[in-house]
């Protein structure tokens, strides 16, 4: 055979690779409304980019008719290329190839390409679109799992992990995006689930859609599985390279840096206005937030889950930093378990790449009742204390509102460790409501009371006039300084630029034990 033989020979073979598991099952990919794997990486990642790895794997099984099912690459496309840019890799499952199913080659090569992510500190993008382990290997696709999970969790922290859920992501497939940063799920084709409907119907007689069981609907808002949901694999990539936007890529390079044209002190007067005078009345968190950050621009993670609080991406003088607030427009920005959860994980992912923490607090309790209570709010609540403590990174917290009891210290409080305090004139900050210190302060008297109403709305008044503004903490030192909203953002900027060179260390010990 010539060199121009041999030469011809290569193109052929990468010719066949490309076709993955050929022209029909590309087609019939198609009807079903996905993408096939190298057109979603083509999309995703900046034009010629794109270096695969291991093009010529293949299995190495011949049980139950492998033998004639080999294909090169084992139904899954790994490399590296750029996206704006910046190095990434990434592994997507290609389900015109024996439906996606994970066997030990295909496991291989995403384990060589996550080790190579780690070795080089680049964040790691998987592309899930497959039907679980593929059967005909037995073990060894377990096995193969077993390699990826343990990856995921040592990248855990080091290295910024997105799943993009694309197609079916089924029983242990799932665990994988599970360990991950942040999953992002396309509507109709995205699913994932422990065990399938057919099965759900056998063990419990719930007669369910796959759609219903673990669509992306389900996921982003039920469950909290997913952080993100879009109604096409185009806007879905359009969102990651945002968030990628938003990260370092790894935990010991610099949070990204982006020129603004938003001036750093600039004043926001109709702050004040957004909080209403009555004390119990709603309003839009999200009205403040995107007043202070850089031209408004708010990344929000979690949209549509425990929507009483917001977690999110934004940036401040160009500079990334994660915001945490509760909602008072949704369940008076209460913190219940789903809250969180949601808030405790968006606060560890910050301190694990370094990213400056700012909150925005208004909030009145931890929410009451025997459902919260049996299910473990105080469990739940504490993984939020938890992670507030915990994180060494600049902390800065904006009490606008109500601060009230256990949830104001859950709520990056001076005591768990805030670097800066900020409160706003209309702040109440105290163990509870006045309306329900008064009833329990005055109960007897109250009881006894001539004109029991008039006597209760002159101690709640009584109670309110004391604490319920935000001096008496300023004076103990708990608030650092009560500001005029207007120059919220020019504080910020500046508290941060303060505490850019932060150091704190820690006892030493090889971690500690979160309540999870």
């Amino acid at each position: 055979m010539t060199k121009a033989d041999k030469l011809n020979q290569l193109k052929m073979k990468r010719e066949a690779v490309e076709l993955g598991g050929g022209k029909e099952a590309i087609e019939k990919q198609h009807k079903a409304g996905k993408k096939t794997a190298r057109e979603r990486i083509e999309l995703l990642l900046d034009e010629g980019s794109f270096v695969e790895t291991d093009v010529f794997f293949e299995t190495r099984s011949t049980d139950f008719g492998m033998q004639n099912k080999k294909v090169p690459g084992d139904g899954v496309v790994t490399g590296y290329g750029t996206i704006d840019g910046r190095p990434v890799f990434i592994a997507a499952q290609d389900f015109t190839v024996i439906g996606g199913a994970l066997g030990e080659a295909q496991a291989k090569k995403i384990v060589k390409v996550m080790d190579m992510a780690m070795k080089t500190g680049c964040p790691f993008i998987s592309i899930n679109d497959s039907g679980g382990a593929r059967i005909h290997e037995g073990i060894d696709a377990l096995s193969g799992y077993g390699d990826i999970f343990l990856r995921n969790t040592l990248a855990s922290g080091v290295i910024p992990q997105i799943s993009l859920i694309m197609g079916p992501c089924a029983g242990g497939a799932c665990y994988s995006p599970a360990i991950t940063d942040f999953i992002f799920m396309v509507e109709g084709i995205g699913q994932m689930y422990i065990t399938g409907n057919q099965v759900v119907k056998a063990v419990t007689g719930e007669d369910v859609t796959l759609e219903e069981l673990g669509g992306a609907s389900v996921h982003s808002s039920v469950s909290g599985v997913a952080h993100f949901k879009y109604s096409s694999e185009e806007e879905c990539f359009r969102n990651v390279k945002k968030l990628l936007s938003f990260l370092p890529d790894n935990n010991l390079a610099g949070i990204p840096s982006y020129p603004v044209n938003d001036d750093l002190n600039r004043l926001s007067p109709e702050l004040i206005d957004i909080i209403p005078d009555e004390p119990n009345k709603p309003y839009d968190m999200m009205e403040i937030i995107t007043r202070v950050v850089d031209n408004g621009d708010f990344f929000e993670i979690h949209k549509d889950f425990a929507r009483n609080i917001i977690v999110g991406f934004a940036r401040m003088n160009g500079k990334t930093i994660g915001i945490v607030a509760n909602q008072p427009n949704v369940m008076a920005g209460s913190l219940d378990i789903n809250a969180s959860d949601k808030a405790a994980r968006f606060v560890r992912f910050c301190d694990s790449f370094n990213i400056p923490l700012v909150t925005f607090t208004d909030v009145p309790a931890f929410l009451p009742g025997v459902g919260q209570e049996h299910n473990g709010i105080i469990r739940h609540g504490a993984k939020l204390l938890y992670a507030f403590a915990e994180a060494t990174v600049p902390k800065i917290n904006v009490i606008v509102r109500k601060a009230y009891g256990g949830a104001y210290i859950a709520m990056n409080s001076k005591t768990l460790g805030a670097d800066i305090v900020y409160a706003w004139p209309t702040a109440e900050i105290a163990v509870m409501g006045a309306e329900g210190a008064a009833n329990i302060i005055f109960r007897k008297e109250i009881a006894q009371a001539e004109d029991p109403i008039t006597f209760r709305e002159q101690k709640i008044q009584e109670y309110r006039e004391k604490f319920a503004n935000p001096y008496v903490a300023a004076a103990r030192g708990y608030v650092d300084d009560v500001i005029d909203p207007a120059t919220t953002r020019p504080m910020i900027a500046s508290a941060l630029e303060m505490l850019a060179g932060k150091r704190e260390t820690r006892p030493a010990k090889k971690h500690g034990n979160i309540p999870l």
